[in-house]
């Protein structure tokens, strides 16, 4: 299988070397060894308490370990000051978190504009950047809106927008579509086919849903030339670089192609399966994902 390649001068976008952590004297993380290279999507994956969420907010330097080191872009977090990780956390990096995390009392723009604010990026600056990415979410309308007259779809795609300001190399996700429809979850995975494929960016996605894995490792999205985007199925010798790591108890128990993961007996990824009784196969898939008057296609008896 043809995948794309990182340039070996440059280090991975993210490392965890025997990394371990633990709360209350209950690990959360044992001895947990990883690279996201550049360019690639790690689908994270695992049952409840698996130590997801809590793999991200190490990588976000928002925990520290208790054993072993952390890197961001071939520097060790826990030799970063404070300024010099907050510019890590602002400038190479964004987070979508499954809660609602937005400011109740800000509009859509200054939600979106936040994190330059906070950064002491001038007023210009801010305005260009938050119109750039508001129309890469299709909110551009909505600048002046307040959380509270959003819908759920809409708020995700503003925590998007506000993750990706400034256009960060590294997105993390963790469980993005939680509590969202069918059709709304789609457009929230659309988007994170637009940042991986298009815009290049690193990540690693969070979900317990099989078929979401499915769909991230096996599909890709492409620039229709009209500025707009497809979705379609891969071929086989052009899909992007994704890995799937499952976590089970804080450890690596799964960690290779989604093929191999999909082929694998283990009975941790049987469970896992068993879990998510989505019928993938009926999945409506569209090209433009923001069309309201589309239906989901589904056989009829």
């Amino acid at each position: 299988m043809a995948s794309q390649t990182s340039n070996p001068a440059s280090p991975p976008e993210i490392e965890f070397r025997h990394v371990s952590v633990s709360f209350d004297d209950q690990p959360a993380l044992v001895d947990v060894s990883f690279q996201l290279e550049r360019g690639e999507m790690i689908l994270l994956t695992g049952k409840a308490a698996a130590g997801k969420s809590v793999l991200l907010r190490l990588a976000m330097g928002l925990l520290p370990p208790d054993e072993g080191k952390i890197f961001v872009t071939g520097s060790e977090i826990e030799n970063l000051d404070e300024s010099e990780l907050l510019a890590v956390r602002k400038g190479m990096m964004g987070m979508v978190f499954q809660e609602d995390s937005l400011f109740s009392g800000m509009t859509v723009y200054e939600n979106v504009a936040y994190r330059l604010e906070e950064f002491g990026w001038q007023e210009e600056e801010i305005e260009k950047a938050v119109s750039e990415v508001l129309r890469y979410v299709s909110l551009e309308d909505d600048a002046d809106r307040l959380p509270e007259e959003l819908s759920g779809g809409m708020k995700r795609r503003v925590e998007f927008a506000r993750a990706l300001i400034g256009w960060p190399s590294i997105m993390l996700f963790d469980e993005p579509t939680m509590g969202l429809d069918p059709i709304v979850a789609l457009q929230v995975l659309d988007l994170i086919f637009k940042a991986r494929d298009i815009n290049k960016i690193s990540s690693i996605y969070v979900t317990k849903k099989i078929h979401e894995i499915d769909y991230l490792a096996n599909y890709r999205a492409l620039d229709d030339g009209k500025g707009g985007l497809s979705i379609e199925e891969a071929p086989i010798d052009h899909r992007l670089r994704t890995r799937v790591m499952l976590l089970d108890s804080g450890r690596i128990a799964f960690l290779g192609s989604f093929d191999d993961f999909q082929n694998s007996h283990s009975p941790l990824i049987k469970e896992l399966v068993a879990l998510d009784p989505h019928d993938h196969s009926a999945d409506p898939y569209y090209p433009d994902p923001w069309d309201k008057s589309r239906k989901p296609k589904r056989d009829i008896l």
